[in-house]
């Protein structure tokens, strides 16, 4: 993955309105209606949240008519679970070769 993408991902994240948007697209698409009813800003700044989560490759969208419907993308979210995932590996790596030197000190029995 290339680094860029992957700042672009956490960055489209780290908005409150971009999660409430992801939030209510998990649940199914949505017109750009639909996902400004519930917001507190205006429609343009709904417009510039949702560029931010197309940009970012979380979102898609589509436009029949005069109206634009936006779904998740179905793998939006897996560079993040894959980096979690190795980030929690080499955690997980770390505590066993901890535990395993710890096995290998001996106990003082004096106490």
């Amino acid at each position: 993955m290339q680094i860029d993408r992957f700042d672009r991902l956490f960055q489209a994240l780290a908005d409150p309105y971009r999660r409430g948007f992801i939030e209510r697209l998990a649940k199914g698409p949505a017109s750009v209606t639909e996902l400004a009813e519930p917001a507190e800003v205006g429609l343009p700044a709904v417009l510039k949240h949702l560029r931010v989560l197309e940009d970012s490759g979380i979102v898609a969208s589509e436009k029949i008519g005069r109206v634009r419907t936006y779904r998740i993308h179905a793998d939006a979210f897996e560079d993040i679970n894959q980096w979690i995932a190795q980030r929690q590996a080499d955690m997980n790596a770390a505590f066993d070769r901890l535990a395993a030197l710890m096995a290998a000190i001996p106990e003082d029995k004096d106490h």
